[in-house]
């Protein structure tokens, strides 16, 4: 999340008089922002978007319901049959849209665009816009959700819309799948689908978020297939003592003991363990980052055991991340009174779990680090498998074919999410699941303060992922 650096007036009246102003001058016509007449396709994603932001869709009083028959309405508009625009409630305000588009070969499983409507909390008091207006100002997009995850929305029904109006028949269904609560919430909507609504969802494969394009100093470096995730999983590591009074001080003291074992963490480094998907990254990368970091990149593909290079690879935190599970202290209480001595002590450590690795096998390490029988390392909550998407050669290729066309010379990366998507899901249901959007992001801040996206990004992300979606989708017909 980004830092937020706010200008807070001393009157609430005043506050929101200069939220509307700033509201009204961010207002301007797309002509304006991209110099340009934009296309008719460019057109209807940039109005799906806008209405998607300009509905709520927070756990806490938003209606992802809402925004579903929003987006149907539109799709059973174009001519879509009913039984192939379904709305699916999972829990009171929780709503899922499944369209589906029919090709002409019933042998070949469907492919599956896959993205979520629902977005993370907003205070209007911590944005200095609107969070659930959408405005466009100098070529950018803001507003909660442009970013994470609406912009993929808007995009994969405009495919369908564009593919319909063109007449184009693919050679296999595709399906496209807004779906509620990855952010968190009571009940998250693919999971429910594939348990309740299996259907649905089933395809050879699926697009999703949690790949796209990188940049770097403000320069496009490459666009990364997001091909597996990491596990979650929390331990409670916990210190108790009888106590006291604190008058008469003990040396063994539950507060002091939990942070000497937090501290024993703090300095731990899980050992290093490549996959297929993070040997193809890290080599790719090597071309691509050159100097000492490339060298280490390449040693350590060599060698997992490479201390030095492994240690050069550190300096860089998402490099950590990637190349091993990462444990660390996120949460801590202590002590029940300031005049007593402790009688128990307890802190919440976050790992974030290699595909490959398990809950029961990162526990044992942190046992073993702590070294003290006297501190506690339990579950709190267990690692959900997901096991990494095969990097299909052809897929692969096609989508590196389909980058070189809307952004020349550019490499295609193979990566491994340090966080988790409703990707989880589906490759825990046998569906291989690849982050692709051709989304860059000039400065990430989804979850932030005035989330926003160039709109020329947006724009550029909707032909690639036309041209991509036809490919795969493929052999594309004329419709009769």
């Amino acid at each position: 999340m980004l830092s937020r650096t706010l200008f807070r007036r001393s009157s609430t009246q005043a506050r929101h008089v200069a939220v509307l102003a700033a509201a009204l001058a961010l207002t301007v016509t797309p002509l304006r922002a991209q110099q340009r007449a934009l296309t008719r396709w460019e057109e209807q994603s940039r109005a799906l978007l806008r209405e998607l932001v300009e509905i709520n869709t927070t756990h806490s009083v938003g209606n992802t319901v809402t925004a579903a028959e929003a987006m149907a309405k539109h799709m059973r508009a174009a001519g879509w049959p009913a039984e192939d625009v379904v709305v699916v409630e999972n829990a009171p305000r929780k709503g899922n849209l499944v369209v589906r588009y029919r090709g002409s070969n019933r042998t070949r499983k469907p492919v599956l665009l896959l993205s979520h409507i629902d977005v993370v909390e907003a205070d209007p008091k911590d944005w200095t816009l609107p969070p659930f207006q959408f405005i466009e100002k100098d070529g950018t997009f803001y507003g909660r959700g442009v970013a994470d995850d609406k912009d993929e929305s808007a995009i994969h029904l405009t495919i369908l819309l564009r593919m319909k109006a063109e007449g184009i028949v693919p050679d296999r269904d595709i399906i496209v799948a807004l779906t509620a609560d990855e952010e968190g919430g009571t009940s998250n909507g693919v999971d429910w689908m594939l348990t309740n609504r299996p259907e649905l969802l089933q395809a050879e494969f699926a697009f999703n978020e949690g790949g796209g394009g990188r940049v770097e100093d403000g320069k496009k470096i490459s666009n990364d297939v997001q091909a597996s995730e990491k596990k979650v999983a929390n331990f409670t590591v916990e210190a108790t003592n009888p106590g006291g009074h604190s008058s008469v001080p003990r040396p063994d003291n539950a507060i002091t003991q939990l942070a000497a074992a937090l501290v024993k963490l703090g300095a731990y480094h899980q050992p290093v363990k490549l996959n297929e998907v993070t040997r193809a990254y890290f080599k790719r990368q090597a071309e691509i980052a050159g100097g000492e970091m490339g060298a280490a990149m390449r040693a350590l593909i060599a060698n997992e055991r490479d201390a030095a290079a492994a240690a050069t690879m550190a300096k860089d935190p998402a490099n950590n991340s990637r190349m091993r599970t990462t444990c660390v202290a996120t949460m801590l209480t202590g002590g029940h009174a300031s005049t007593a001595l402790p009688q128990r002590a307890t802190a919440t450590v976050n790992c974030r779990i290699l595909p490959d690795e398990s809950t029961e096998e990162v526990q044992k390490r942190l046992i073993a680090t702590i070294a003290d029988t006297g501190v506690k390392v339990t579950v709190a909550r267990g690692a959900r498998e997901s096991p990494p998407s095969p990097l299909t050669a052809e897929l692969l290729r096609t989508i590196e074919e389909t980058t070189k066309e809307v952004w020349p010379g550019m490499p295609v990366v193979p990566t491994m999410s340090t966080g988790a998507t409703d990707g989880l899901y589906l490759r825990r249901a046998g569906i291989p699941v690849y982050g692709v959007s051709g989304l860059f992001y000039d400065t990430p801040n989804a979850h932030g303060m005035n989330e926003h996206v160039s709109a020329q990004a947006f724009y550029d992300g909707l032909e690639f992922m036309y041209r991509l979606v036809k490919k795969v989708a493929g052999p594309e017909k004329p419709r009769m």
